[in-house]
């Protein structure tokens, strides 16, 4: 079988930033996938699943609540691996037209106060999991390091 295209990237060299991870073709659309990678894979500890867990909720809903963008929200979720996470647009899209959008969501969770949406057992399926305090460290940490002054090798894949 051949390695898909995401297990072709060299983790080794691969900083936090705002890559374009594929684009797919659904018929005459175009969709982008995005790897918001918030952890240097291999040198840094991963997330745990209490902060993806309500970083998922918060990204998701400030996502979808978007004025602009909210139509083309196809997915936003964890990696496997918990070193970051997918946003997948529909649309032909390059990195540098999303700074905006997900320096917009990180601010959003970074200063986030009260009840995360969907943290009910109504809602979601794993509600306890959830660590708010640790998500908006984490999303200050990624606007502070990353967003506030992204560089091009934060935006390409290495080579």
């Amino acid at each position: 079988m051949e390695k898909i295209t995401s297990f072709t990237i060299d983790h080794l060299k691969l900083l936090p930033g705002l890559y374009v991870s594929r684009k797919d073709h659904a018929g005459d659309s175009v969709i982008t996938t995005f790897d918001i990678r918030m952890t240097r894979p291999n040198y840094e500890p991963v997330m745990n699943t209490a902060e993806i867990h309500t970083i998922e909720h918060l990204g998701a809903t400030y996502l979808r609540n978007h004025p602009t963008m909210k139509d083309h929200v196809l997915y936003f979720g964890p990696m496997g691996c918990r070193t970051g996470f997918y946003l997948l647009l529909a649309g032909d899209y390059e990195s540098k037209d999303i700074i905006p959008l997900v320096k917009g969501m990180f601010t959003f969770i970074r200063d986030f106060e009260g009840e995360v949406p969907g943290a009910a057992a109504k809602d979601c399926g794993n509600y306890l999991d959830m660590n708010l305090n640790m998500a908006k460290y984490l999303a200050k940490k990624y606007v502070d390091e990353v967003l506030d002054h992204i560089s091009e090798e934060r935006l390409v894949y290495p080579e």
